[in-house]
């Protein structure tokens, strides 16, 4: 019977399996013959190393699978020159068309995002979407680098950007002129305008009408080749980022940056209240080494982080004085460092200017941490008030019963669980509640309890 019921519930279970099985075999099935394949991959967010990886990755696999082309959905506020120029690269490499699609509405392909439109073969936005603002500027106020280095400082970087993106536009024929003043000028343009000033071909308000619109256009790949896109009704197939590279693009947030930050001032300052609770003390320190490891791979000032170990810091202070006003310095310098964090200034970093930790993000955070700091200083303040329970003043106050009558010379109590050798300086018969008054070695000085 046992072995009957058995089977009547792995047969469901098997079926379920086979049945995920097919459908997961049947949703992976090559399209019809006939049918063109388009490889397709996302930047959202930040360029950064994670992200300069990952697309230059999908161009390799696009071409070793054979595909007709790939389309790069495009939304970002900017990222690393470095990982921007890396994709270049592998953009105007690629033995197949790359097009670029800046979308859903609301998107934006701004600061290193011009670069990586340019760079591809065709390029179209969605209604409600904008390029432009790619202006190198430096310094902490976001001053310009004439105003930071001097006029050679500012001619060389801005001569330099200048270069980068007219050459781009100037191989995939597109305008230049505008490519420069956008470095130039911080120009900024809608779909419309974008496509009017040929920085685009089209505008479409989805991926599959910019295939079908596409379809047909003739561009030329690495080497010179001239490629007719078939795009038309194009069968899509997804390349997922490794897990490596989603690891690293996950923690290229400023907001991400920060809490981590936040998590590793509270584990150690939980740990150092309360010595020995291991799991507070170790989820700060890995929260710790993540913030280190996203701030190499982010614009991150060295003197934000600074404030933020001065403020935690501080909130570790403030358990040992229980002023209030250590504690309060230390959340607002906290505040402070989260503020400003990121350096959207960074010669290296073409971001926009939201690119920082968010005040709706940044306010309920602090306040979050100054409530959790100030309820585990009242604790710690409470502990301390607390009568000592170990050692000599431990038993100081401790009740107990007198085991045998206890005299000036001898006598023997109950306290605490335990037999001690006692006196007092009066009588007390045996079987009377004492009170420990004093202790000297291992004998112990007690008063009658009056009843």
């Amino acid at each position: 019977m046992r072995q009957r019921a058995r089977w009547r519930l792995a047969g469901p279970a098997l079926l379920c399996v086979l049945t995920a099985a097919l459908l997961a075999s049947a949703a992976q099935a090559p399209p019809p013959e006939g049918v063109p394949t388009v490889a397709r991959c996302e930047l959202e967010g930040v360029v950064d190393t994670g992200t300069s990886g990952y697309l230059s990755d999908c161009v390799a696999r696009a071409e070793a699978a054979g595909h007709d082309a790939l389309l790069v959905r495009l939304d970002t506020p900017g990222g690393s020159l470095e990982a921007t120029r890396h994709i270049v690269r592998a953009f105007l490499a690629s033995d197949i068309p790359v097009l670029v699609w800046v979308g859903p509405s609301g998107a934006r392909a701004g600061s290193a995002g011009v670069f990586i439109t340019l760079a591809s073969n065709v390029a179209a936005m969605a209604p409600g979407t904008n390029i432009g603002a790619a202006h190198p500027v430096v310094g902490p106020s976001g001053q310009s680098p004439e105003a930071v280095g001097g006029e050679h400082l500012a001619r060389k970087v801005e001569n330099d950007t200048v270069a980068f993106a007219q050459s781009v536009a100037q191989q995939r024929g597109r305008n230049a002129e505008w490519a420069a003043s956008a470095v130039r000028d911080s120009v900024s343009v809608p779909a419309d305008a974008a496509r009017a000033l040929r920085v685009v071909e089209y505008v479409a308000p989805t991926e599959a009408d910019f295939l079908a619109q596409a379809d047909g256009r003739r561009v030329t790949v690495a080497e010179g080749e001239i490629v007719r896109l078939s795009t038309l009704d194009a069968h899509l197939v997804t390349l997922e980022p490794t897990l490596s590279q989603r690891a690293v693009h996950a923690l290229a947030n400023p907001a991400i940056v920060y809490l981590l930050f936040l998590v590793a001032a509270l584990g150690l300052v939980v740990e150092l209240s309360h010595p020995g609770a291991i799991v507070p003390g170790l989820i700060g320190a890995v929260a710790l080494v993540l913030a280190l490891v996203a701030s190499s791979a982010l614009p991150v000032r060295a003197g934000a982080v600074l404030l933020m170990l001065a403020g935690a810091a501080l909130i570790i202070a403030e358990l040992f004085v229980t002023s209030g006003l250590l504690g309060a310095a230390g959340v607002v310098l906290l505040g402070l460092g989260g503020l400003f964090l990121m350096d959207r200034f960074d010669p290296e970093w073409f971001v926009d200017r939201s690119f920082q930790v968010s005040w709706t993000w940044l306010v309920p955070t602090t306040v979050a941490l100054a409530g959790a700091a100030a309820y585990v200083a009242y604790r710690s303040a409470q502990t301390r008030r607390l009568p000592q329970r170990v050692g000599d003043l431990g038993l100081v106050g401790e009740r107990g019963t007198a085991l045998a009558p206890v005299t000036p010379e001898r006598g023997e109590v109950f306290v605490h669980g335990e037999r001690w050798r006692a006196t007092s300086t009066t009588p007390i018969r045996s079987g009377a509640h004492v009170v420990v008054r004093g202790m000297e070695g291992l004998t112990l000085f007690v008063d009658e309890v009056p009843t």
